[in-house]
């Protein structure tokens, strides 16, 4: 009589226990570095409340004795606060919407457009990066002599209109998208303008919407090329008219502070308005699929 082997029971899956994403210590941490990059900013917001004598008292004191809001309407009736702030704004407005525009345009066409020497031109593209600023500054600045731009908001909005940076960032993630939906989109008849308006713009919202941001914080805070091209006041930007505040033999602190406070504001605003886009850029591919 055969007696029947014995059969193991199957051994129990062993639990796994989630990692705990939410680390206590990693956020303390994290909110720790972002409190000490801070740090200088919170300062500065502080000590625009402040009177002229209070900020180079000895020990320095953190928050004002008495607040006050007239370093705030001093720096607003400093010259033409408000010729300034439309000149700025025009101009990161204007240069970001153009630069998404060249940017991506010249972005599809490297990711999905094949041509021949089309990595030879990216390459070329990427290579410019290397290329110092100050290398360049005064053939661009013959250029826009001859054809009349000095002296105009022009003139500091059109030439840094394309960025080899804005170009490699778009490129990248345009060649995420899939290509069989952009064939779809021409069997049905779509044209290559279509596709790139209806399909390309829409999918690459998170990157466009990081390139605005770096775009508009750039040419919002630009002071050497427009301190180069403009020679009008009428013309100035905000970034020209704080250097005017530091006078030949003294600088009003205070209203400085409090008008750099002011031109903080728009700068804030835009990343608070994109801040959702430009993390979702941030962390895509960082899940694996």
């Amino acid at each position: 009589m055969t007696v029947p082997a014995t059969v193991a029971a199957p051994a129990s899956p062993k639990k796994i226990r989630p990692r705990n994403k939410k680390n206590p210590i990693w956020q303390i941490f994290a909110l720790l570095l972002a409190l000490f990059f801070l740090i200088p900013v919170i300062w500065v917001v502080i000590s625009s409340f402040k009177d002229s004598s209070e900020l180079f008292v000895f020990p320095p004191t953190m928050f004002p004795k008495q607040p006050s809001t007239v370093n705030y309407q001093n720096a607003l009736n400093a010259g033409n606060f408000g010729l300034y702030t439309r000149n700025s704004l025009f101009v990161a407005i204007v240069s970001t919407l153009i630069s998404l525009v060249t940017n991506s345009l010249a972005a599809f066409a490297l990711a999905k457009y094949r041509f021949k020497g089309r990595e030879l031109l990216f390459l070329l593209t990427l290579a410019t990066i290397m290329i110092p600023l100050q290398v360049i500054m005064v053939p661009i600045f013959m250029v826009l002599r001859q054809i009349g731009l000095t002296d105009s908001l022009w003139g500091i909005i059109i030439p840094p209109a394309a960025t080899p940076t804005g170009v490699f960032l778009l490129r990248q993630y345009m060649l995420s998208i899939p290509d069989e939906i952009l064939e779809a989109a021409r069997v049905d008849g779509a044209s290559e303008w279509a596709i790139y308006w209806r399909i390309i713009l829409p999918l690459s919202v998170p990157a466009l919407a990081t390139l605005a941001i770096f775009s508009f914080t750039w040419r919002w805070n630009d002071f050497v090329w427009p301190f180069i091209v403009l020679t009008s006041e009428s013309k100035s930007t905000l970034q020209l008219a704080l250097a005017r505040l530091v006078g030949q033999f003294g600088v009003d602190w205070s209203t400085l502070l409090a008008a750099t406070v002011i031109t903080m504001l728009p700068m804030m605003i835009v990343f608070l308005l994109l801040q959702r886009y430009f993390l979702s850029n941030a962390t895509a591919g960082s899940v694996k699929g």
